[in-house]
């Protein structure tokens, strides 16, 4: 079973972030900010031994590959910002990919929605569009990939480079989009790509804009937003979906903001249950025969969002790793698939992280190899 967390490269400096929220801003910058909101609410999260890490520095992503294989996790999938040519945070990537020493399976995710200013609220205002262009800058973009895709670290699914695409609802050609990709693969000596989309609940409304994708991953927790509705509110929140999907193919501008079957107090905090969240994943069928399940670690962005924020509830280590191994086999029983994509390695910002830290030590980090060894699938 390959266990795949999502990796954040946000925790260096780039002059674009200096531009739009201070000079020096990392992910550590929120991290470190971040208050408690209310008796019990742990915040800040202090990474152990203060690590607060610049991932230019090679050290620290050898240390992150050691860590990570040491605790029976498979590989990392990289988020990759590309705007139409224009790329933010691509350097740990890249230092990786010419460092060997940096020595774990990986694959990229093109995370393709444009920045804006939701943190504070503001999520109107965009920072960088995101635009999908034509041919030229489709065949610019997979040249960018091609020496990623031939590196012998890279993740494959039948000999084929895998490359995920975060929010492929939006993207107006997208069939031409990965043909394309798919004949330079071809042509460049590959055997071909494995292409796969990320869905963020628990059905597709237009199964021919998927039907390009060799996999579909559910990115967990979100792909259960929407689980337990149905009758005429489940029509209304189909619509307004629809409209939103729509407002955002023609804006760039991600307009809806996911509500995980909440409950606001008068802060307008959102407040979910662990157990609750993850019984439903457990429920989940697969939405098509090649459909790859997810897991997630925890869910607390109220470093970003302060007050609008959404929190999961009652976490530990314990659960994590009881939910994780029932999810393994619910992986290999119910979807048939050897790969669970996981939210997240280090988004510390959003409370998925399995980095340890002061509180909970490496525990997260030993829930997956003990998860993993309670399913034969730890060597």
């Amino acid at each position: 079973m390959k266990i795949i967390p999502f990796y954040l490269p946000q925790f260096h400096n780039i002059p674009e972030n200096d531009e739009w929220w201070g000079n020096g801003f990392t992910e550590w910058t929120n991290i470190k900010s971040a208050k408690p909101l209310f008796e019990g609410h742990k915040q800040p999260k202090v990474p152990i031994n203060g690590n607060y890490y610049d991932l230019l520095n090679d050290d620290v992503k050898i240390w992150q590959a050691e860590l990570a294989k040491k605790y029976g996790i498979y590989g990392f999938c990289y988020y990759h910002y590309w705007f139409n040519g224009k790329m933010l945070l691509e350097k740990p990537m890249e230092q990786m990919l010419t460092n060997h020493n940096i020595d774990i399976p990986f694959c990229i995710c093109w995370a393709n929605a444009a920045w804006t200013k939701a943190w504070v609220g503001e999520e109107k205002k965009v920072l960088i569009p995101q635009t999908y262009g034509g041919r030229n800058e489709w065949e610019e973009h997979f040249f960018y990939f091609l020496p990623f895709f031939k590196d012998k670290r890279y993740i494959r699914e039948n000999n084929k480079p895998v490359i995920i695409i975060y929010r492929p609802q939006v993207i107006p050609n997208l069939h031409d989009m990965v043909n394309c990709w798919r004949e330079l693969a071809i042509k460049s000596g590959l055997d071909g790509l494995t292409v796969m989309g990320i869905i963020s609940k628990p059905s597709i409304d237009n199964p021919d804009k998927f039907s390009c994708f060799d996999n579909i991953i559910e990115w967990q927790p979100s792909t259960v937003k929407a689980s337990n509705d149905n009758g005429f509110i489940a029509k209304v929140k189909l619509v307004r979906r629809k409209i939103y999907d729509f407002l955002e193919e023609m804006t760039g501008i991600e307009w809806y903001r996911y509500s995980l079957f909440h409950k606001k107090n008068k802060k307008n905090m959102r407040f979910l249950s662990y157990d609750e969240v993850w019984r439903k994943i457990l429920d989940l069928k697969p939405v098509s025969k090649n459909s790859i399940p997810g897991a997630f670690v925890n869910w607390d962005n109220s470093p970003r969002f302060i007050e609008n924020a959404t929190l999961i509830t009652n976490s530990s280590p314990e659960k994590f790793q009881y939910y994780l191994s029932k999810q393994i086999k619910h992986a290999k029983n119910v979807y048939k698939k050897d790969m669970i994509f996981m939210f997240a390695w280090n988004e510390w910002a959003e409370g998925g992280y399995l980095e340890p830290d002061e509180d909970n030590k490496y525990k997260y980090l030993e829930a997956i190899k003990n998860a993993l060894q309670e399913n034969d699938e730890l060597n």
